[in-house]
């Protein structure tokens, strides 16, 4: 089972890592160049920058169950090793949302709660 495991974390970075590369050349980047996006809260800018980070965001969520199977392969999973890593993608997802979205879309405010939440679990 270990090896499965490790298969399927490999295939977890595989697919985040492809999921970023090839999204952002083959879709994001044509449907970013058209003029007519949707004008959220004045403008089309916030509108690309949220398509761009939410796309991406896919990835992280997909590497950090790529982290997760890494950790039940070697048999070292406890309930504060799902949180530290939940925690961690949950921070990183808050981050990403609060600076390529310069605060405006509000995600990131649950993303951090839910990650101080999950850190807070990891510790206990």
């Amino acid at each position: 089972m270990q090896s499965l495991y490790f298969f399927a974390a490999s295939l977890c970075f595989i697919l985040g890592l492809g999921h970023s590369i090839v999204g952002e050349r083959y879709i994001l980047i044509p449907l970013l160049r058209h003029t007519d996006l949707p004008k959220m809260l004045g403008g089309t800018e916030f509108t690309a920058r949220t398509l761009r980070f939410s796309w991406h965001l896919t990835s992280v969520a997909w590497w950090g169950s790529g982290a997760l199977f890494c950790y039940m392969a070697l048999g070292r999973i406890s309930p504060a090793t799902v949180a530290g890593i939940l925690a961690g993608v949950f921070l990183i997802s808050a981050t990403v949302t609060f600076v390529a979205s310069r605060g405006r879309h509000l995600a990131w405010l649950l993303f951090l709660a839910v990650g101080i939440i999950a850190l807070y679990g990891a510790r206990a």
